[in-house]
């Protein structure tokens, strides 16, 4: 970065250890039941071994969740909201929402929350929760989406009547760090509804329970002071590792008046409640719901002592009148510093400033930015799975069965995790997901570099990557396959990280030497034939095929993936970047031996693209039809090639590069070995886009798709009835929709029809779809293609747009015009509705809900409506980058 303000100045000494800025954050899960590492059942049965249900009163292994909280960055100490609206039947201390089997499409949270602001340090965040004024209609929302099967859309909190007469409270949540261990804490209560409304607010400190599970972890402790908590969390273990110090936690008066009374207990388990067994204590984690829900006077500790302790509130907000509550976290050494109001307003300030360096010109766009980058930031958490330890169970718990030790991760047992990592969605998805997490640190090459860089080398080192090379995919199933496009984020953070002159050379290397094993591990395991035609299996792309792609196929067939193939080339390209980058020294000199890795990537790449682009019956290109297909062998048959039109079919058109004439020259190894190749083996790269000189710049093409194929190509991506949206890419063609692709495998018909919307499928879970919504990951690759094509071809590669229109661009026009209409998605209309909120008329014209923005995880390809997990910024953060490229 270049720009300097002063959360530049926080992020440079956070860098060099000179302020520990990002100690603390919003790194609090939303959901940590009913995941993976708390499920501790022989089935692995997630979703009901630990549900929402016992989550106020059963502690957790692996991780806290809390609403709108924060939590020190190995989550030892945190702190997060309850509330209780006096009419709900328990305190309301996280977000609720649908497990898998209950939803029709899966799993859903239904609550509405909103990220609104933070900074890459989190000196300042800011976020706002919707809370009723009736009770909560859990049951309604379980009900009513048990009766609606997949074709029907999903039932939401918003088509109750629970916001009805504008009787609700929003509730904003506002840190401002006055130093990083002086932690400012302002909560904003404002009853919409037109009568005086009670609320009880309750602001709650606690410990993550470690003492019950780890040998040798002390237990910490709240004590009530001098009208102040005091948290002891220090000498705990002889190493002292996990030594967080001494903090204090101080509640003022309310901006009414009112005085908070002071709750302890402890963060363990009920074990009469849940199970029959006797506690060690009375006074257990679901104390504070039962104070003050339930009226059990005895159910918090009177000595005001424990490792969970609440400042209670109890408030009357008159109807349209708001009540602020102020609290302070700060280490204990520390004195009061600065002002509390003076902290907010100049983080505030700050935040702004920060931005300015980013944003787009105008304020649409700005906002979009701001609110894509605030989802970004509050979607990081700090994940704990040690998997080893979670096969053979806790000390103090009996021993889980044996069948388990051959279940879900057990080839895993190396995986060491214990980091602050980017969410895909902190509710639907809290857990990393390895491919989402790749297109999250774009943004975050922009906003915080040192962090995007961080991950990207976290999920390559030895305690998350296989020894055989391979990268974990996801908690449920790490050994599933997603897209090999770690190598592309290691490069592009390295390039917009810094300028040219300054770029982390340390940092590529580092990324390059691990992406090694894991290519190997692709082109060993992935290539069942040495023919140079992958089958990854479903490849994230979930429903997509015609059956689940990553299931062993009958009969000895076997499935040749054109989008496993394209992943493969554009693997490989992005490789023979990195060795061209590394080969040529800052001082002008040459390293050989990444000229030798250049040669190698360079005619792996030649011979994948010769065998994708093969005529026949060894290729995936479809002369007839003008479009790549995935192909299915079966022995002594023909290939059958799987005529579904899909991002399938358009992934081939990433796999493109451009190499640079003068680095060539720069690097005679590697050009002598290449035109050797290119000479004697011809016969690999007729197919191949490749151009001895030519093109605008003084570059030469490296592309699946010759010029002629790339325009065929074209012609269905930009066809409004196939492939282009209003809002983007289709990921099935509209072509679909009347002309279904069905085919009769192993006695019985499979079926592909277009489905804009959510999944008509149980596939995978049935809670994502792939047969026709716009996605931004694959969406925001292909604008990157086009604009490295249009970098070569320049003005004299127009094409049609629309398909059919009689209007020509060049391709640059085209990324253009794509990035416009994905954009479009958040934009407000003359009468200020945004497609993704689907004529919502709150969000158009209501001054508490028109500014708010959500980030869904893909969005129904023909009204724009946001599908899937609602806070999915994390790939969808990439809008932020269109906004800023436009």
């Amino acid at each position: 970065m270049t720009s300097s303000t002063p959360e530049h100045e926080r992020l440079r000494a956070d860098r060099e250890r000179q302020g520990n800025w990002k100690r603390w954050g919003p790194y609090l899960s939303e959901r940590q039941w009913s995941t993976v590492r708390e499920d501790y059942s022989a089935e692995g049965d997630a979703w009901d071994t630990f549900p929402h249900e016992q989550a106020r009163s059963r502690a957790y292994r692996w991780g806290e969740d809390g609403l709108l909280g924060i939590t020190d960055r190995q989550c030892r100490l945190c702190f997060a909201l309850s509330l209780w609206n006096h009419r709900d039947p328990f305190l309301k201390e996280r977000l609720y929402g649908l497990t898998g089997p209950q939803g029709n499409h899966a799993e859903d949270v239904k609550e509405l929350y909103y990220y609104l602001d933070s900074t890459p340090t989190h000196s300042y965040l800011k976020a706002l929760y919707k809370y009723p004024h009736c009770e909560f209609p859990y049951q309604k929302l379980v009900e009513e989406n048990k009766r609606r099967g997949l074709n029907d859309l999903e039932f939401e909190i918003t088509d109750t009547s629970a916001f009805a007469e504008e009787r609700y409270f929003d509730v904003f949540a506002e840190y401002a760090k006055a130093a990083p261990e002086d932690i400012c804490i302002r909560i904003t209560l404002h009853n919409r509804g037109p009568e005086e409304a009670a609320l009880d607010v309750l602001p709650t400190l606690w410990y993550r329970n470690t003492w019950s599970w780890e040998e040798g972890a002390a237990r910490p402790q709240l004590t009530l002071v001098d009208g102040k908590v005091e948290a002891r969390h220090s000498g705990l273990k002889a190493a002292m590792v996990d030594d967080l110090g001494k903090h204090c936690l101080q509640a003022m008066a309310a901006s009414d008046g009112t005085q908070a009374q002071w709750l302890f207990t402890e963060n363990e388990t009920n074990q009469k409640l849940l199970f029959g067994s006797p506690n060690a204590s009375p006074y257990t984690k679901d104390a504070f719901h039962r104070f003050v829900v339930g009226g059990e006077l005895e159910a918090v500790n009177p000595a005001q002592t424990g490792t969970k302790a609440a400042a209670h509130y109890r408030l009357h907000i008159p109807a349209g009148g708001s009540v602020t509550l102020k609290l302070r976290l700060r280490e204990q050494s520390l004195a009061a510093g600065a002002d509390f109001d003076e902290v907010f307003t100049q983080r505030i300030q700050e935040a702004d400033a920060f931005y300015q360096t980013l944003y787009a010109p105008d304020a649409v766009h700005a906002q979009i930015q701001r609110q894509a980058f605030a989802g970004l930031l509050w979607s990081k958490q700090f994940y704990y799975y040690v998997v080893p330890e979670w096969l053979q169970g806790d000390p103090a718990y009996p021993p889980p069965p044996e069948s388990r030790k051959g279940g879900r991760n057990h080839h895993w047992q190396h995986v060491y995790a214990k980091d602050v990592l980017s969410m895909p969605d902190k509710w639907e998805y809290p857990w990393f997901a390895a491919w989402d997490a790749a297109f999250h640190m774009l943004p975050f090459a922009e906003l915080d570099p040192d962090f995007a860089k961080e991950q990207l080398l976290l999920f390559l080192r030895e305690w998350y990557m296989h020894p055989n090379g391979q990268i974990p995919a996801y908690e449920w199933k790490f050994s599933d396959v997603n897209p090999p496009v770690h190598a592309w984020a290691c490069w592009r953070v390295y390039k917009i990280s810094a300028p040219a002159g300054a770029r982390d050379r340390e940092f590529l290397e580092r990324c390059f030497q691990k992406l090694l094993l894991n290519f190997t591990w692709w082109v060993n395991r992935k290539d069942s034939e040495g023919h140079n035609l992958f089958s990854g299996g479903f490849l994230g792309l979930d429903n997509i095929g015609i059956f689940d792609r990553s299931q062993p196929l009958p009969d000895g067939q076997r499935l040749e993936q054109a989008d496993g193939t394209a992943w493969m080339a554009f693997y490989a390209l992005t490789m023979l970047n990195m060795a061209l980058e590394l080969a040529q020294r800052n001082d002008g000199t040459v390293n050989a031996a990444y000229e030798d890795m250049a040669s190698k990537f360079f005619e792996h790449f030649v011979q994948i693209v010769d065998a994708i682009n093969h005529i026949g019956d060894e290729g995936l290109w479809d002369e007839d039809d003008g479009f790549y297909y995935d192909e299915l062998h079966a022995e002594g048959q023909p290939p059958l090639p799987l005529r579904t039109r899909s991002l399938v079919g358009l992934l081939p058109l990433i796999a493109v590069e451009l190499l640079d004439e003068h680095r060539i020259a720069m690097l005679p190894g590697f050009k002598k070995r290449m035109e050797w190749f290119l000479h004697h083996r011809s016969d690999l790269a007729q197919h191949v886009s490749y151009c001895e000189s030519g093109g605008t710049h003084g570059h030469r093409l490296l592309a699946i798709p010759s010029r002629e194929r790339l325009q065929r190509l074209l012609g269905y991506l930009l066809d409004e009835q196939e492939f282009l949206s209003p809002f983007g890419i289709r990921s099935l063609s509209k072509y679909h929709e009347e002309h279904p692709y069905t085919l009769r495998l192993n006695g019985g018909d499979l079926t592909v029809r277009y489905v804009p919307g959510e999944s008509d499928s149980l596939m995978f879970g049935g809670n994502s779809n792939w047969r026709g919504p716009v996605w931004f990951p694959i969406a925001y690759l292909i604008v990157e293609a086009l604009e490295r094509y249009h970098h070569f071809y320049g003005k004299n590669f127009t094409i049609e747009l629309p398909s059919g229109s009689g209007h020509h661009v060049t391709l640059q026009g085209v990324a253009n015009e794509i990035s416009r209409r994905l954009t479009r998605l958040f934009e407000p209309d003359a009468s200020g509705h945004r497609p993704c909120h689907n004529g919502d008329e709150r969000y158009a014209s209501h001054p508490n809900w028109k500014d708010l923005l959500l980030f869904h995880e893909y969005f129904h390809a023909d009204t724009g409506r946001g599908c899937g997990a609602s806070h999915q910024t994390g790939w969808t953060a990439l809008v932020a980058r269109l906004v800023r490229k436009r």
